[in-house]
């Protein structure tokens, strides 16, 4: 069993049921995946991810892309939800990445701590980012990237933030050492529970339900 596998099965079997505005959840507090190259080859071999979507979805992000329709019009549907525009999301500060990536591939320095803060403004929101921040460190000329997420949604949003946070150490000219992503909330939905079961069963092509 892969190590995203793994966190599924442990919020199977260990966490705790919370209501919310978008219905019932099983979570647990304050987890923790660390992921080398080969757990995410072992992952990225064995779950079935949009590559493709979501390598243009996080283009799209960089460039500061807010039109729900720029989305659609690429095959990504899941913003549509949102209405026209995505106010104060993932744009907003992922457009800030590029520079930020130019800036560490032009110092590589080992002390400095180069973070992309994805915190809220005063701006109306129509899905502040679940991705709270991501921070990007230098160990022995290996590249260490730290994420943290307030809530993650273990089918449907998690393997995204997974593949995105793999995209952008591709973009650093280094070897990548790890990537460990901490989580304030991480849960699966109710009415995805029993999809979950099959998946980690080993059943092919299972769609989750999104929740908004």
């Amino acid at each position: 069993m892969n190590k995203y596998y793994s966190i599924l099965d442990k919020i199977l079997s260990s966490g705790k049921l919370q209501e919310n505005r978008k219905g019932t959840i099983k979570y647990l507090l304050n987890e923790q995946l660390a992921l080398t190259p080969a757990d995410l080859l072992d992952i990225f071999e064995g779950h079935n991810i949009a590559r493709k979507k979501l390598k243009t979805e996080l283009e799209l992000f960089m460039q500061g892309e807010r039109s729900v329709e720029k989305y659609r019009n690429v095959g990504i549907n899941w913003w549509d939800y949102c209405g026209s525009v995505l106010v104060n999301s993932y744009p907003t500060y992922l457009e800030k990445l590029p520079p930020l990536i130019d800036k560490i591939n032009r110092e590589k320095r080992n002390s400095k701590n180069y973070v992309l803060f994805l915190g809220s403004t005063d701006a109306e929101s129509n899905q502040a980012p679940c991705l709270s921040l991501v921070q990007f460190q230098i160990d022995d000329g290996e590249l260490v990237v730290s994420a943290y997420q307030r809530s993650s949604d273990a089918n449907l949003g998690l393997p995204a933030d997974i593949y995105h946070l793999y995209l952008m150490s591709r973009q650093i000219d280094l070897p990548l050492k790890s990537i460990t992503l901490n989580f304030g909330n991480v849960h699966i939905y109710e009415n995805n529970i029993d999809k979950t079961i099959s998946l980690i069963g080993g059943k092919d092509d299972v769609r989750f339900e999104l929740n908004v």
